[in-house]
């Protein structure tokens, strides 16, 4: 390779090749008839077997070994399941939640700038990436993004398998983003809407509706415990591609804006990085039913840390509470008329 560029477009390559063959062996699979499938088990094991005598006496990375392991068990799964008529079933290999949540990087140009979260949220058709505002565009910092990236898993069995989804910003100079406010000014939350059609067609996501926004007048209790789901300080599973989740609690009244913002507070120990996480509590109902595999209630947009800005540094301590923007504003944002694609 002449330079980096090149061996990353190389390497971009060999990922398309293997999707490609991903989606042949299957097809290739179910159109043989059934008389062949035994002796095609047969020659499988065979063949397996003396390529890992050869790997295993190969100088090559543990990785490669590792990867054509977990290749050969996917293909006898699917093997067995041609042979017995149908696919086995699969348990899914993670809770739904942690695929709601994504890491969101910024960018300008090619230049990597900030890392922050962002989730999922499902209007009728419509997919919308659900982030806090200031992640994409933030004056007080001169923190203005020409794109985003957002990570995507391949496969709901094997979450080492991701992609990356690059979203442009800015479409003829006007921001392709819809943003809130209220009479207390600007709300720090942003949607984005997905091209559906721009998503790999063997994407694996969770997304939240609006059946999973509270009711208007519900009654959430100082004190709840909640969860952030996010990416703090960009700190994350990277062999599986999966967020973190910080215990929290409800710290000031839910319902009424603090401040008179339409913002509650939370108890909780959060990072940089973790803006625009979900914050969520568990719906003992949907749990009861069983029927709902997110069975969250969604109530916020986590944004930012709060402290005493006249705080003596040396003998207070940070008061650890944190400003979340209640989620219904999402109901605004995601208005059709309002609706614009990001592709």
């Amino acid at each position: 390779m002449k330079n980096l560029q090149e061996a990353t477009e190389r390497i971009c390559e060999i990922k398309g090749g293997l999707v490609a063959l991903d989606a042949l062996i299957p097809a290739l699979l179910e159109a043989l008839p059934q008389t062949a499938h035994a002796d095609l088990r047969r020659l499988f094991e065979a063949h397996a077997e003396a390529a890992r005598t050869a790997l295993l006496h190969a100088p090559i990375s543990e990785h490669a070994i590792a990867a054509f392991e977990r290749d050969v068990r996917r293909t006898n799964a699917v093997l067995d399941g041609i042979g017995s008529g149908s696919m086995p079933p699969q348990r899914a290999a993670v809770e739904a939640v942690l695929l709601t949540t994504t890491r969101v990087r910024t960018f300008d140009g090619l230049r990597a700038m900030t890392n922050a979260s962002g989730f999922f949220f499902q209007r009728d058709e419509r997919l919308y990436l659900v982030t806090s505002l200031h992640v994409l565009r933030d004056e007080a910092s001169c923190h203005f993004p020409g794109r985003i990236e957002v990570e995507l898993h391949d496969d709901a069995h094997d979450l080492t398998r991701c992609t990356s989804l690059s979203i442009l910003l800015y479409r003829n100079g006007m921001p392709g983003w819809r943003q809130g406010g209220d009479s207390a000014g600007p709300v720090d939350v942003a949607v984005v809407e997905i091209n559906r059609e721009a998503l790999p067609a063997s994407c694996v996501l969770r997304a939240f509706t609006p059946a999973h926004l509270p009711l208007a007048g519900a009654e959430i209790e100082v004190g709840s415990s909640l969860a952030i789901v996010g990416f703090p300080l960009g700190f994350h599973d990277t062999v599986h591609h999966l967020p973190v989740v910080r215990q929290a609690a409800v710290a000031s009244a839910f319902g009424i804006r603090f401040q008179g913002q339409g913002q509650f507070l939370t108890d909780a120990r959060t990072h940089r990085g973790s803006s625009g996480a979900p914050v969520l509590l568990r719906d003992a109902g949907a749990s009861a039913a069983g029927g709902d595999e997110l069975p969250w209630k969604l109530l916020g947009v986590h944004s930012m840390r709060m402290d005493m800005s006249h705080r003596d540094l040396l003998r207070d301590e940070s008061l650890g509470l944190n400003c979340a923007w209640y989620a219904d504003i999402l109901l605004a944002l995601t208005e059709p008329a309002q609706a614009g694609i990001a592709a």
